[in-house]
Parts: C-alpha cells; sequence; structure tokens
C-alpha cells in the first residue's frame, strides 16, 4: 500500500524547521529517546531544559513537541497562562482534542470542577439529621472555601495560626474539619473537586491518557520558574507513585524553567530524569545560525555577537532581517531598541513592534487597538509580528513577547516620551474597559467569568502603567475580589500589581505586588488580606468585604473563633452587606448556633428578599434545628422563587420524610433528582423514604448510585451497611461498615451496626468490642445498649446483660417492647432475683 504523501504545508514547516541552528545534542537526545522501549534503561520519561532569560527554552521546547509529533504523538503545550493544576488539565484536554482525542469524563468533571469551586461554603448547610443510630453531628466545620482557599491536603491550621494551638487542640481540629467535610457535604464529590481537585481528575486523566491508540502521549509545561510551585509536587507523586493510578509508559514529560529541578524531590532520579542546562550560543552556534539566515559579513557578525551576548532569542531577531551593511557597526550609542530593531529599515514596522511592546498579551484584537497604522496594512503587519523570533504564541492563541526583548523595549518608549507613554497607556486601559464592560453584560456575578476577569485585569495593568493616581488604590480593592474568587485569581491579580511596578518603574505598585504575592506563596489569602488590612487605606465597604473573604479562608483552615471575628467585623463596617450576614450563618451554624444562623439569615432576606438561596438555607437551618413548619414554610418559598434550586427540593424532601409524608417527600426528592440525576445526598435520602415504605430493593438501588457518585461517603457507606443488614446480607454489611469506619473511625452508629452484624455471624468477640465502643463514644446510645445486651444474655455474660437491660429502661421505657419477638425472648429469660 503507497504511503500517503505530506502535504505542501508539511514540507514546507519541515524545511523551515530545518534551519534550526543550535542544540542539536538537546534534540538529537530527546529523537533517540522515542527509538527506545519504556522499558530500556536508556529510556527517560522526564527531560528538563532550565536557564536564563534568553537563552531559548521555549524555542528548544517547542522545538522538541515538534520531534514528538513526528514520531506519532498526541501533544499538549501548557505554559503560565494555566495557574492550576486543573486548569493545565482542562488545556491539555483541549490540545488533545483539537489532535481528535477527546477526554470525555476529564471534560465532564472539569466543568463539574468549575461550576461547584465557588460553592464549598454551603457545607453546613448538609448537617445531616440525627436519629437514635446515627452519630449526633458535631459543632465544628462547616467549609466555606473558594477554590484554592483551603490548604492542600486539607491542612486545617497552617502558619501563625499553627503556634496557637497545642498538640491537642491541632489533632481535634482537624479530626473536627475531616468530619464536617466528609459527613456534612450533600454531594462529597462535589467538595472533593473544590478542595483536592487534584486528587479526582488525576485518576480520570490517567485513565483516559491510557485508553488513546497513539504510540506516544508527550506534555511539554513551559515557564516552570511559575508554574512548579503547584505543578511540580503534582508531577512528581503523579509519575513516581501508585497514588493516582498508573501513567502510560509511552508517556513523556518535558518542562522549561530557569533553575534546575528540586534536587529534594528529583535527585534520587537521575535514571529517569534527563537535564538539559541551556548557556547561551557558543560563537559556532551563533556564527551557524546567522549565516543559515544569509548573514555571512564579518562586521555583522561581530557586531550581532557583541549585542546579544550569544542569547539565542537575540541573535534569531538580529538575524531575521538578514542585514548585510551594519551602517552602525561598533556605535555605542544605539539604544536597547536598536538591539533588536536595527536592521529593521520599515519604520512602520518598527512602530508596530514598539507599540505591540506595551501589552502583556495580544492577539488580533489588542494589535488593531495597540498599532496606528491604515486598516489595509494592518493584516500583513501582524502576520509579520507573529513571525518574528522574540513573539511566541502562548494558550488561548494569545502572543506574548519575550521577556528580554519587550523589558528592554518598555523602558525605551517610557524614557523616549513619558507623556506619549501614559497616554498610549490610557488609550489601552480604556480598550479593555470597553470590552470589560460587553462582557459584564448579563453577568450575575462577573468575578466569576473568567473573561472578564482577565480583561479587568489589562485594563488596572495599564492604568497602573499610565500613572493614573487613584490606580493602585481601585487595583488593591479589585484584590479583595479576585481573593474572593479564589488563590489562583488572587496570585494573578497580585501579579499585574508586580508586572505594572517593574514595567512602569512605579515602586510602590511593585512592592505591593511583591509583598501581597509573598504572603498568598507562604500562608494563603487569609495572610494577604491580613497584610492587606494592616496597611491599605480601604473604604469601609472595601474592607468590609475583605474581612468576609479573609473570615472564609480562616474558616477552611479550622479557625473558627477568628472566622468569626472577622464576619462580626464586615457587618460593623457594612450593615447593608447582605453576604456578609449569610457567611457568618455559616459560621454559627458550625458552632452550633443555628438561632443565631437564622437570625443573620433573617437579616440577609431582608436586604436581599429575592434571593431563593438566601431563603433556603434558612429553611435549612431549620430543618436542622428540628423545626419542620419553619423549615416547610421556607423551603415552599424558595422553590417558588427558584423552581431549578435542588438544594431547596431536596431539604424540603427530607423535612417531609423525617415529619413522616413519606408521598411529600418523594415527590419532592425525585423533583430534586429530576434537576440533577446524581444528586448524592439526594439519593441518600431518598433512600430513607424508601426503608420506611419497606422496599429494600429501592433503598440499595438509590444508596448503590449514591456511592457510585460519592465512594467515600461514610455516611452512605453506613447506610447501606444499615440496609444489607436489615436485608440480611450480613458479609457485605460489615464490608461496607468496615469502609465507612477506615474513612472516619470515630463514626459511632458504624460500630454500632458492625457490631449487630458480627453478632449475626457468630463472631461474638468481634461483635462485642464493637457494641462496647460505639457505647463508650456515646453511652445514651439506646440502640447500641439493645443490641450489646442481647448478645450478653445469649453468650452467657448474665450480669452484663442485667446491667445493660436496666440502663436501657432508665433511658427509654419502651426500647425493650419495640425489639423483635427474638430478641424479647432472650432478653426475657435473663433471671432476676
Amino acid at each position: 500500500m503507497a504511503q500517503p504523501q505530506p502535504s505542501m504545508q508539511e514540507l514546507i514547516r519541515q524545511r523551515g524547521r530545518a534551519g534550526f541552528v543550535g542544540r542539536s545534542a538537546e534534540r538529537a537526545a530527546f529523537r533517540a529517546n522515542f527509538g527506545t522501549a519504556p522499558q530500556d534503561e536508556r529510556h527517560r520519561f522526564r527531560f528538563h531544559v532550565h536557564g536564563n532569560a534568553g537563552v531559548g527554552k521555549t524555542f528548544l521546547l517547542r522545538e522538541l513537541e515538534q520531534i514528538a509529533r513526528e514520531r506519532g504523538a498526541l501533544t499538549a503545550y501548557v505554559d503560565d497562562g494555566a495557574g492550576s493544576v486543573p486548569e493545565v488539565m482542562a488545556e491539555i484536554s483541549r490540545q488533545f482534542a483539537a489532535q481528535g482525542r477527546r477526554l470525555k469524563e476529564l471534560d465532564r468533571l472539569l466543568a463539574a470542577h468549575r461550576e461547584h469551586r465557588h460553592e464549598a461554603e454551603l457545607a453546613a448547610s448538609a448537617v445531616l439529621d440525627t436519629r437514635p443510630e446515627e452519630t449526633g453531628p458535631s459543632t465544628g466545620g462547616r467549609m466555606a472555601a473558594r477554590a484554592g482557599v483551603v490548604a492542600a491536603g486539607m491542612v486545617p491550621v497552617v502558619g501563625p495560626l499553627a503556634g496557637m494551638l497545642d498538640a491537642e487542640q491541632l489533632a481535634h481540629v482537624a479530626d473536627r474539619l475531616r468530619a464536617s467535610l466528609i459527613a456534612r457535604f450533600r454531594n462529597p464529590e462535589d467538595l472533593r473537586l473544590v478542595l483536592t481537585p487534584e486528587q479526582v481528575l488525576t485518576p480520570v486523566l490517567l485513565r483516559e491518557l491510557a485508553d488513546s491508540d497513539a504510540p506516544w502521549i508527550a506534555l511539554f509545561l513551559d515557564t516552570y520558574e511559575r508554574t512548579g510551585p503547584y505543578l511540580d509536587p503534582w508531577l512528581h507523586e503523579t509519575m513516581t507513585t501508585d497514588r493516582h493510578g498508573g501513567v502510560p509508559a509511552t508517556t513523556v514529560v518535558a518542562t522549561a524553567g530557569r533553575t534546575p529541578l528540586d534536587p529534594a524531590r528529583w535527585g534520587g532520579l537521575a535514571d529517569f530524569v534527563a537535564d538539559f542546562p541551556l548557556a547561551p550560543f557558543t560563537e559556532p552556534e551563533a556564527r551557524g545560525l546567522l549565516a543559515a539566515k544569509g548573514v555571512t559579513s564579518e562586521p555583522v557578525v561581530e557586531e550581532v555577537l557583541r549585542l546579544t551576548g550569544g542569547l539565542p532569542v537575540l541573535v534569531s531577531t538580529l538575524a531575521e532581517s538578514r542585514p548585510t551593511a551594519p551602517d552602525d557597526v561598533g556605535d555605542p550609542s544605539g539604544t536597547a531598541v536598536d538591539r533588536f530593531l536595527k536592521w529593521e529599515q520599515d519604520p512602520v514596522r518598527r512602530a508596530a513592534a514598539l507599540a505591540c511592546a506595551l501589552p502583556r498579551w495580544l492577539d488580533g484584537d489588542v494589535f488593531r487597538a495597540a498599532v496606528d497604522s491604515p486598516p489595509e496594512q494592518l493584516a500583513l503587519l501582524y502576520a509579520w509580528l507573529r513571525a518574528m523570533p522574540f513573539v511566541s504564541e502562548r494558550g488561548g492563541g494569545r502572543l506574548r513577547y519575550h521577556d528580554v526583548v519587550r523589558a528592554p523595549m518598555l523602558r525605551a518608549e517610557r524614557r523616549r516620551a513619558p507623556r506619549e507613554w501614559a497616554q498610549r497607556q490610557r488609550r489601552l486601559a480604556g480598550t479593555f474597559r470597553q470590552w470589560r464592560e460587553e462582557a459584564g453584560r448579563g453577568v450575575a456575578d462577573p468575578w466569576l467569568d473568567d473573561t472578564w476577569r482577565d480583561l479587568r485585569q489589562a485594563e488596572f495593568y495599564h492604568l497602573l502603567c499610565a500613572g493614573e493616581r487613584e490606580a493602585l488604590p481601585r487595583a488593591l480593592r479589585d484584590f479583595v475580589h479576585a481573593c474572593g474568587a479564589g488563590e489562583v485569581m488572587a496570585v494573578r491579580w497580585a501579579r499585574v500589581l508586580v508586572d505594572a511596578g517593574q514595567d512602569a518603574d512605579l515602586r510602590p505598585v511593585a512592592e505591593w505586588g511583591t509583598e501581597l504575592t509573598a504572603a498568598l506563596d507562604a500562608e494563603g489569602i487569609a495572610a494577604a488580606l491580613g497584610l492587606l488590612l494592616r496597611r491599605a487605606v480601604l473604604d469601609a465597604p472595601t474592607q468590609a468585604r475583605a474581612r468576609l473573604v479573609r473570615g472564609d479562608g480562616l474558616r477552611g483552615e479550622g479557625a473558627y473563633a477568628q472566622a468569626l471575628t472577622e464576619y462580626d467585623r464586615a457587618v460593623a463596617l457594612d450593615p447593608e452587606l447582605a453576604v456578609a450576614y449569610r457567611h457568618r450563618s455559616g459560621i454559627r451554624g458550625d458552632l452550633g448556633d443555628h438561632d443565631g444562623a437564622i437570625a443573620d439569615l433573617d437579616r440577609a432576606v431582608e436586604l436581599d428578599p429575592g434571593n431563593a438561596w438566601y431563603v433556603a438555607l434558612r429553611g435549612e437551618h431549620h430543618r436542622i434545628a428540628g423545626r419542620d413548619t419553619e423549615a416547610i414554610r421556607d423551603l415552599t418559598e424558595a422553590v417558588r422563587l427558584d423552581p431549578a434550586l435542588g438544594f431547596a427540593w431536596a431539604s424540603r424532601g427530607a423535612t417531609h420524610e423525617r415529619a413522616g409524608d413519606l408521598d411529600a417527600a418523594l415527590a419532592d426528592l425525585g423533583r430534586a433528582l429530576d434537576l440533577d440525576p446524581d444528586y448524592a445526598w439526594a439519593l441518600a435520602r431518598r433512600a430513607r423514604v424508601w426503608r420506611a415504605l419497606g422496599d429494600s430493593h429501592r433503598q440499595l438501588a438509590d444508596l448503590d448510585r449514591a456511592l457510585d457518585q460519592s465512594p467515600d461517603w461514610p455516611w452512605a457507606r453506613c447506610e447501606r451497611g444499615d440496609a444489607l443488614r436489615a436485608a440480611g446480607r450480613d458479609e457485605e454489611a460489615v464490608a461496607d461498615l468496615d469502609r465507612a469506619l477506615a474513612l472516619d473511625p470515630g463514626y459511632t452508629s458504624a460500630y454500632a451496626s458492625r457490631g449487630a452484624s458480627l453478632a449475626e455471624l457468630g463472631r461474638h468477640t468481634e461483635a462485642l468490642a464493637d457494641l462496647n465502643r460505639a457505647v463508650d463514644l456515646r453511652p445514651g446510645y439506646v440502640w447500641a445498649l439493645c443490641r450489646r445486651a442481647v448478645l450478653q444474655a445469649s453468650t452467657g455474660r448474665i450480669e452484663e446483660a442485667r446491667a445493660d437491660v436496666d440502663r436501657i429502661r432508665e433511658l427509654d421505657p419502651d426500647a425493650l417492647e419495640r425489639l423483635p419477638d427474638g430478641d424479647r425472648a432472650v432478653l426475657a429469660r435473663l433471671p432476676y432475683e
């Protein structure tokens, strides 16, 4: 069969790339790696390119990507346009899809992550009501966490807060936080997607990579000096442990950054990693590149070598114009711009290149806004600029100048004409403001919209560079909102301040950006907002919002008292801020003060009467407090205001179930599941309705579905264990209860239920140990006392059985009468003097 012929475009690309000169050893080593099987000891799975700015890291990484594609690899290139591991996965998925390989399940979970990452603060409203067989809910720990607010790994207290607690207190806070996360959030999988998305997404990514029929998979991660802090731990864990599953052996990862890999993390993996340190071009390499571009005049070559110091990006840039007669060779008075454009004779091109250095990123629209040229020339100018060696394409089709080239261009332009510089910066700010306003139309909360936020950052970058008097105070106010959108956005907003301060030589702006970045890196959002509140002059509404977001961060760390103080301050600073009352209601619910929570929600509803969510939360607090009439009233009003609010339908269904109105409960829970068929909490609640109706088949079916969605949910595991025990399937029941106790070792009712099943299986010693543990944890646990009394009576422990019976009669005189006939008969035979 004849081999398919390459297209003309492919031949052009191959010939163009044939002119790549330099780094031949690195390219050869990478190419040879595809010729060795993964089982071969010579094969490397990780490559790391590193060196100073301008040495050609990105250029080499892109060349390595082309080599991988030639070998049939499925490839993805990601830089610092992605600000978190989930964003990196999203970019990988997008690029794989463009090559014909969709990661469907990963895309579904990424969409759910984006949807739920701002909803984690609602965990307290999912506190489970109790029944005699259940553990009572503790008072600690409803999570308030937008993406990134809670420390990685769910560390409950970090930084200076840790010094305020001794080891026992820390353990208590950690246990309380863990219990809140795993037992109270209605759909634990959603919470995991928000708080530890890598733990959910990575196994799915690896499974879908394993299903690929591509001979190789190659990932290229650039600007690692910025992305490494969050990517490197994840990459190391994923590639060197089985925690997330197996990485296909045909996967190759190449990274590029300014520094070598962390020896503490990668030092022992020399047979796994190939290190590519890059230095400036040697003189022969630089001469070779110039010769490939037709630059052979010795005076010109000498001048290029002098000006560039061998930095590949500069050598490539100066070679691109193919100079033949250096009119100013040896002239030391040339500006920094002359180093990069000195041989570009077209003044229109020179002006366009300088104008496009001002934005931090470019696309066709930004190019047209930045360049003052006749419209008929813009397309050709844009194509010329894209081909320049110092311009590279990053994520989303955006272009960026290389820092080594852009920084001196900006300095030269600012010094050449300061007033013109400021005017051009203001014009760009106005353009981005117009685009931002268009993007925000019809958006309920623009701070949750990625496009709006990107344009807002660009607008304020240019306002800061223009030296606008109010730009810094306004940017610091916006930093508060950015913190509310999560740590990734807070870091990006701080970066705007750093970049504007450096690019416009504005020391106060740069210092604020640097200090906020350091606080975020060291201790997170709460610390950064604390710095802002101590040092910045903020108006009362902004202070209130800062206190509110800082309270969320402290709450996520388990510092409930400090969080409540911040919420109190927020309310005092801005008594009309409805969201502050809503957040304070959550922390009061954490601490068991449901009356206080309801009072706060009364005020929130008064300030925002059409907010269905606030009304539903108030109804949920009434439900938790056992006030069914008030709960039904509020939850009915919530579904009237927003018929698509599944939370309200599910909560009202649970209220009906507890009140014994099973038909109404089925109708409401069914409606919640119509809106979200994977709503695990609603499924588990409906299972209770089926239990009350005696339909064990449907009960188990709903619990199975709930656990499919949330396999690590202890409460659902215990519920299914109870259901299996009631169905006489004790071996299966014990397996579920084992899993529940592995997830939550303090789960009282799981011990009691497992003890009952073990007794049925004749494992009496283990059964007694479990029932003892349940009674130790909750001395008034009548159901466990009944099971223990029957077990002890059956095994000849007469005195102990009589003591349990006496205790049961003190706690609940009718409990013995509710026992099954066989159990009552066993206890009736106990001898009494």
